[in-house]
């Protein structure tokens, strides 16, 4: 069933378990095994590509100027809107095949690029077919607040998001047609603000979604603080988190998924990881992989991490790992390598499993084979 069945030295394994024989036989001698690296946070469904924003970031243009000169979110969500299924569906596979080739055996997959009902159904149905038809593994996560349409106020959609989105949600789960694991808001000044995050939030709550949000990444807005008294399993950015809401989420037991790619690209101020940690919170890892912060590999983000965050390589690799998959409450069969938890593993060139962080850009290099359920779904030519 894809699940370990034993640990130990070889001459133990084979004594308790005289029977077992195996398709495939990979000698690791001298080699490094890790879990698979688990993705928190990524946008990955999505038509028309940006990078004439690259430009604009790079002579001086910060994220809301873009948002307000018609790019940023909204120029993808008219390409993604024009999109078939079957389009979004083929872009969505090549790029989770790309993530699992850098060691991703599970990742999180938002809608967001729709924000109507409809476009927003399509996406969560190409998120869903990955799920089933891909060997990697996919959490859900619903995205309509992702930003507020053009011909809405953030109040009016609110209120759409409320009356028409989460239902359909609603009846399409419970008639087996569809799997959403997760609610996300962008809860931002000038998107949605706290009170409309709280409503949408616990909508989704409601019906037996992760609270998994975006918080606190341009202003300090509280986030922090209404996501940990909605008890949120999770919220992402943090750039701007309060002292206040880095208590509160550490009391509440929520995850922060903090994203280096994107300070980086953006050329924001890191958020307070270390904080973070002294103060008890559990960090984990994402890409953010979206038109705006193009990175598919983890083992990038986790050495950015090291950089950036100032945290040390085992902290990068607990936040890729088990602490991510606890940030998508799935930790009881992702994230570490034990008897009973799925066999997702990578399977390192190196003595050193460090040096998966340590060389910048060489995962292609490092990898020899990534695991997923046991079989074998990639291995270096």
């Amino acid at each position: 069933d894809g699940c370990i069945v034993d640990i130990g030295l070889d001459s133990d394994v084979r004594r308790r378990n005289p029977d077992v024989t195996a398709d495939d036989v990979i000698d690791a001698s001298g080699k490094s095994i890790i879990p698979g690296l688990v993705d928190a946070h990524t946008h990955p469904v999505w038509a028309g590509d940006r990078v004439h924003e690259f430009a604009m970031k790079l002579a001086g243009a910060t994220y809301m100027d873009v948002h307000k000169a018609g790019g940023g979110i909204h120029y993808t969500v008219d390409h993604t809107q024009k999109a078939s299924g079957q389009e979004l569906f083929s872009s969505l596979r090549s790029r989770l095949e790309a993530m699992r080739r850098a060691g991703s055996t599970l990742v999180e997959c938002k809608s967001g690029y729709g924000l109507d009902l409809e476009t927003e159904m399509k996406m969560l149905e190409v998120i869903d077919r990955a799920r089933h038809e891909l060997s990697i593994g996919v959490s859900s996560t619903y995205c309509g607040a992702h930003a507020v349409p053009k011909n809405k106020t953030a109040e009016e959609a609110t209120n759409d998001i409320l009356d028409q989105h989460i239902p359909e949600i609603h009846r399409r789960v419970e008639d087996g047609t569809l799997r959403v694991d997760n609610i996300d808001v962008f809860c931002e000044r000038g998107v949605f603000n706290v009170d409309q995050s709280r409503l949408i939030l616990t909508a989704g709550k409601a019906l037996g979604m992760n609270v998994n949000f975006h918080g606190d990444e341009l202003h300090p807005t509280g986030s922090a603080e209404m996501g940990a008294e909605l008890g949120a399993l999770a919220i992402s950015h943090l750039e701007e988190i309060s002292d206040k809401g880095i208590d509160a989420m550490s009391t509440a037991g929520s995850v922060g998924v903090v994203l280096p790619t994107t300070a980086y690209i953006l050329r924001l101020r890191p958020p307070p990881v270390r904080n973070m940690i002294d103060a008890g919170m559990a960090v984990a890892l994402g890409s953010d992989f979206n038109p705006n912060a193009y990175c598919l590999a983890m083992p990038m983000v986790m050495h950015l991490a090291c950089v950036l965050l100032h945290i040390s390589m085992p902290e990068a690799l607990n936040a890729a790992t088990i602490n991510a998959a606890h940030a998508l409450g799935v930790s009881d069969m992702h994230g570490s390598l034990e008897v009973g938890k799925y066999g997702n593993l990578v399977i390192l060139d190196s003595d050193k499993w460090e040096n998966l962080i340590y060389m910048f850009g060489c995962f292609q290099d490092v990898i020899q084979h990534v695991v997923y359920k046991g079989n074998i779904v990639h291995s270096r030519n």
